[in-house]
Parts: structure tokens; sequence; C-alpha cells
């Protein structure tokens, strides 16, 4: 009798794909996968074992009398490996019994009703006698690890690298059988070598003139001279302004080309500015070079249809395994798949293998689980052929040395002599202003007509911009706004920079980092001394002034919000030891080594790594799924009718049988919120639900151009997260 791994609705069976075919397609697909870090027999062999249990009878009687009963597949494979293969099989097994609802946990899972890898064995029945010959499973031999490895970790992460690209393939031959039409939609783009030659023909137009424009282009020529440096971990110190990140892009465009590295994978910290960043790349690539994956929504459902920026399904197709020459991610989506357990959310690490790494803003690296990412990050250099380059302008303290053993060893610097950099590139000093009263803050902010103030939160921000909001050029920026308003306001305020006329601005952190806009003066509620000295390259960015530019900080005599404190506070003790130059690399360093040295039992406060000391492959990657989440408070995203192209999309998603494409559009009309402010808008009746599931504002008096989304007075978050 025929063996089918799938069905097709309304064909007969002679169109269903056989089961042998499936298996041998996928194994060879595994092993292509698996061959970036050099490990095509274990994808072979995986591509064979995961679907062997559909050999069973009963399951094939499921298929073919479209039967509702659970028949388990999964686990002939993963007994086989288990019981035949040794320490190797133990790998295996957990990536066959996860390869449709998750890597396991060995023993009881906390995280979910996941059925534990334990119980899977032990329920599992032999391999079924109807396994035909040529698939030569019953003389199965381990495959050997590709490399020594020197603890469990090691080997806990090349289990998730392997479970990658089984699930791709598994993924990928699928689709191909099923919606073939859409499998031929994905297409990786242009090689690298191309992007290269778009990158230089934009880079040599640039202006060479000025001092800054003068060390941009030595930043440049000195990244393009060290792209020669053999792969591994390479620091990127650049003063804010100094052209990073078409500098790193130069870097790892030319290192790729010495060195084969298949695609470049930006991450970024904040959603704020990712769009902006993919935006630089899209204009200097041709179409089809750029993924920027980060979402508001779950797109779960595709549209064929382009939206407004070229984007249509092949794009999303992309952002499911990250096969595209540049990704642009986020920092939550980059670290989270590193500790997924998801097949969703794991098939892209494969796809790290061989690839160049750019960390931009490194210093946002999470506190919390600054080791585990650490180790990821080592690991894919040391064992993958991965290049990582962190990119900041006050690089942290994450060299390993005798007071951080946790720190990472064989780092190189990419740019020209930071401290040298650090004098050339000076175009501010520091005033610490003490401790002042809102309303003092308000009044620095009348004397002056042209100023930027930053704070620490929105709420601070609102009541900081009712003190000034009828002074002239008074704007406000804050993520209360959707994206196209905030947009729309920066592109105000550089119109009012440039003419001169008055415009004090009032906004929160979002605006440090990656918003081109310069100040001749501009005040900041005190921080860590990296948010300090971002907040500083918004001031005299250009070196326009012919003096240095003025960076007031001052602490609130309202007090500072929790989350701020420790940061803040070693931020005041770097400024009592280096008062009179804080953005020098030693007071960088000082800093840094309170944040990151003086906290080493908070560096993995979800013991992430501890889960992976067990050598007897009794791991926990459920649990530890769940615990390695950068963003604690899950925000919601409310649809905000800002303009007429809101509305109208609006209206397109209450009548859409496939919302995904619309919903992409619509990211640039939501304000993101945390459940007890949604809460508050849905008991005051300004929203209503599309579909049960997207919330939209239907109060036009709770959104202002001056302010954005206007929250009703509210209980503070129960978890008393504020910041």
């Amino acid at each position: 009798m025929a063996y089918f791994a799938h069905t097709l609705e309304n064909e007969p069976e002679s169109e269903w794909q056989i089961l042998e075919d499936h298996l041998n397609n996928v194994s060879e697909l595994a092993a292509r996968h698996a061959k970036a870090f050099q490990s095509e027999d274990w994808g072979r062999l995986l591509g064979l074992l995961h679907d062997i249990g559909k050999y069973r009878s009963e399951f094939q009687d499921k298929l073919i009398y479209q039967s509702n009963r659970r028949v388990d597949h999964k686990g002939v494979g993963a007994k086989l490996a288990w019981d035949t293969l040794g320490q190797e099989g133990q790998l295996l097994a957990y990536c066959v019994a996860g390869h449709h609802g998750g890597l396991p946990n060995y023993g009881y899972t906390q995280a979910d009703n996941g059925i534990p890898l334990r119980d899977i064995l032990d329920n599992a029945i032999p391999l079924p006698k109807e396994v035909p010959a040529s698939m030569q499973l019953q003389n199965i031999s381990p495959p050997s690890l590709p490399f020594q490895p020197k603890d469990p970790f090691q080997i806990s992460f090349f289990t998730r690298m392997l479970f990658s690209a089984l699930v791709d393939a598994d993924f990928l031959d699928t689709e191909r059988f099923m919606d073939p039409k859409r499998h031929a939609i994905r297409n990786f783009g242009p090689p690298l070598e191309k992007l290269l030659l778009y990158l230089n023909n934009t880079l040599d137009k640039f202006a060479s003139q000025g001092k800054v424009n003068r060390l941009r282009q030595e930043i440049l020529e000195r990244c393009r001279e060290n792209a020669l440096l053999e792969p591994g971990m390479f620091t990127l110190t650049v003063p804010t302004g100094g052209g990073k990140t078409l500098s790193s892009m130069a870097f790892a465009l030319e290192h790729a080309q010495r060195f084969g590295h298949r695609r470049i994978i930006y991450v970024i910290p904040y959603t704020s500015i990712i769009e902006q960043n993919a935006k630089v790349f899209r204009e200097i690539f041709p179409p089809g070079s750029v993924i920027e994956h980060h979402s508001n929504f779950d797109e779960s459902s595709f549209s064929e249809d382009k939206d407004q920026f070229g984007v249509g399904l092949r794009h999303r197709l992309a952002c499911e395994n990250w096969d595209a020459p540049v990704v642009v991610t986020t920092n939550v989506q980059f670290f989270e798949s590193l500790y997924a357990a998801k097949p969703s959310r794991c098939r892209k690490l494969h796809n790290l293998a061989g690839s160049v790494i750019i960390l931009d803003e490194a210093q946002m690296l999470p506190i919390e689980y600054l080791k585990p990412c650490l180790r990821a990050l080592e690991e894919l250099t040391v064992n993958y052929q991965t290049s990582v380059v962190l990119c900041t302008a006050t690089q942290p303290a994450l060299r390993k040395r005798e007071e951080f053993k946790h720190g990472l060893e064989g780092v190189r610097e990419i740019a020209p002599d930071p401290k040298r950099m650090h004098r050339e590139f000076t175009r501010t000093y520091l005033d610490d202003a003490g401790t002042l009263a809102l309303k003092d803050v308000a009044e620095l902010v009348r004397k002056k007509e042209q100023v930027l103030c930053i704070v620490n939160t929105r709420d601070r921000a609102g009541d900081l911009f009712a003190l000034v909001q009828e002074e002239s050029g008074a704007r406000h920026l804050s993520a209360l706004m959707c994206p196209a308003h905030r947009s729309r306001k920066l592109e105000e305020i550089k119109k009012a920079l440039r003419k001169g006329v008055p415009c004090r601005v009032i906004s929160t952190q979002l605006v440090e980092a990656g918003v081109d806009i310069s100040f001749p003066e501009v005040i900041r509620e005190m921080a860590g001394l990296d948010s300090i000295a971002q907040a500083a390259g918004r001031c005299n960015r250009e070196g326009e002034l012919k003096e240095l530019g003025r960076v007031t900080v001052f602490t609130p005599e309202e007090g500072l919000v929790s989350c701020f404190k420790q940061a803040a506070g070693s931020a005041q003790s770097t400024l009592r030891h280096y008062g009179q130059d804080p953005f020098d690399p030693a007071a960088v360093e000082h800093f840094f080594s309170e944040t990151y040295w003086l906290q080493d039992t908070y560096l993995d406060s979800q013991n992430i790594l501890g889960e992976f000391k067990v050598r007897a492959a009794k791991w926990s990657f459920r649990d530890v799924a769940k615990r390695f989440k950068l963003i604690k408070n899950i925000m919601r995203p409310v649809l905000i009718p800002f303009n007429s192209t809101a509305e109208q999309l609006i209206e397109q998603l209450r009548f859409a049988s496939l919302p995904g494409g619309i919903l992409r559009k619509l990211q640039h009309y939501t304000v993101q919120i945390y459940p007890y402010q949604l809460e508050a808008l849905d008991k005051a009746a300004a929203i209503d639900y599309i579909d049960g599931s997207y919330p939209v504002l239907i109060d036009p008096e709770l959104y202002t151009f001056e302010q954005g989304l206007k929250i009703p007075k509210e209980p503070k978050d129960p978890a008393g997260f504020i910041c």
C-alpha cells in the first residue's frame, strides 16, 4: 500500500504526497541548512527520522478517512534516536519530538501543558515494520559533532540549531507540496557582492568637506580596512553622529565578500527607529534586498497585495526564516529567538550561521539577561562561522577581565582610536544642574528659543509639556503618538531648526537614538550615562555652533522612577569622578563597570544558563523560552484613526478575510500601551474591538496633535512598571 505524508483536499490519492518523498526531501533540505555549521549528516538523519511514525497504519487511517483522532507520529523517530544512537541520539530526539509543538522539556514542564520528552519516549511505539528498506533506518549510526564541546551549553545550543534546520526544512517541503504558488514566491534576493557595489556608489557621493565629514570618512575607511580581519567578535566605537550605521554596513559587506558570509543581520534595540534604519538601507539597495522583521500584530494571515512600501508576500515569507540578504530586526526578536522553543520562532536560527551580525546600540543589551545574551553571541562566533559587531557610541565594558569573567574574549576594535575620536568629535559640554522641580525645568525651557528637553517617562513628558505648551514653538514627542504622527512632528522640528525659529521640544528618550536632529542646547533628566551621551548626540550634532553645545542634566525633585535609579546612580558616581569630561572612554568604562561588574548576580536573573549545565541532556527548553522575555510587560497596540488613510485602512480591516496586509500598513497608525491603560480606555468607552481582536480608538477627544493619545485617569500599573 502507499503511505502518505500529506493530503490535498478534494484531490484523489494519486495527487497526495508520498511519505518517502517527503522524508527524502526534508532530509536533503535539512542537510543543506545544517551545512552552514558543518552538520550535514545530522540534518540528513533528522529529515528521515522526523515523520517516520507516519508509517503507522493508524496514522494512515487518520489521513485517508480525515479522522480527528490523535495519533502520535513524532515519538517513533525520537525513541529510535534515543534508544540506539547514544548521547548524539538524545539531541536528535529533542528535535524530532518537538518538530510540531516545539522543543520540549525533558521532564515536568512549568511553562505550559506541553508533553515532556520523557513521556513521549515512554509512550512511543517501536519503529513500524512497514518502514521500507530503502529508508535504511535499521542500521543507522550516530554522526559526530562538528566541534569539541567544552560544556553542556554548547550542546544545547547545537540542538537548537539542528532543530531550526529540521523545522524550516519541514515547513518548506510541506509548503512546496501544499501551496506551490506561494512557495514559488520565495526568493533570496540579490547577492551580497551586488549590494556592496550599491553601497559604495552611495558612499562615494557623500560630502567630505568639514571636520565632522572628514572624521566620518576616516571611520569608514578604517572599517573597510579592518574587514580583512579574520571572522569573530568586533567592536565599532564611534561617537554619536560618526556615521556608524553605514560604516558598519560597509564593514559587514566587505567582510562577507572576503570570508563568504551569507547575509547581514542588523539588530536594533528600539522599534521606534527600526523602520528609519530599514528605510536608509532600502534607499541604497535594490528591491528585494532588505526585510524588516518586527510586528505590532501577529501576521498569521498573508496577502499577495503589495503595501505602500512595495512590501508584499515575499517579504513576509522571508521574515519566517530570515532567508534574505539583509535582515533588520529588534533585540527582542533576535535574542528571544535564540532561546525560543516554538518552531515558528526557531526556523530562522540556522540562517544565523555564516552571517555578519551588527548589534546597533550594543549598550542596550538587557542587564538581567546579559550573561545568556553574551554567551549566545560568543557561541555563534566560535562554532557557527558568524562575525558579530558591537556597534555603539559608548562601548560598554563587556570584554573579559579579572573583574568580569563573563565578558567576551578576542574582541577587536574596527574604528580608529576611540580616545582620539572622542576628542575630535567633542561638540558639547555637560552641566549638572543638581536637583530641580519640574516647574524649574520648565523655566529653563522657556529661557531658550531652541532647546530639546528629554525626560524618562511618558507621564513626566506630558506634565512638563503642560507647563510650556503656551510658549512659542513648543512641541511634544512621545511614544503615545503613532509612528506616522511622530514622523510628521520630526519633520516640523527639523524645519523649524533649519529656519532658526523658536522650537522648544519636550520628549521621552525615544528621540535619543537614530533620530538625526541637532539642537543648540539639550536638557536631560538624570539617567544612565549611555542615555545622557545619546541625548548629547542631539546637540551641535554637525559641529555647526562656534562654541561647544550645552547639555544640562538634572535630578527631578519629584524623584526618579524606580527602574532608572540604578543606572542614574552609576551615572552620578561617574560625574563625581569625571566631571570635566564625563564622556571620555575612561568615564564610560567606569559607568559600565558599576552597571555590569558590580551587578553580577543580576546578569542572569532568570537562571537561563543554569538550565543548561546538566550533562545528561535533561534540559528544560520550554521553561527557558517562557522565562527569556526581554519585555515582561507585554504592550497592546491601539489603532488610531490619525488621518484619512488610517480611517480607510481601519474600515477595510472590519471586512477583511485576510487582514495581514492591512495590519502591516496600520502599524504606522498604532500606539503601544500597557494592558492596564487599555483597560482604562475600555472602561471609558473610548475603544471598539474589530473582530474581537484589534482595539481602535473611537473617542476623538482622547487623541490630539499636540500630545497624542491621552489615557483616562487610572490607577498606576498594578505591577508597578510605569517606565
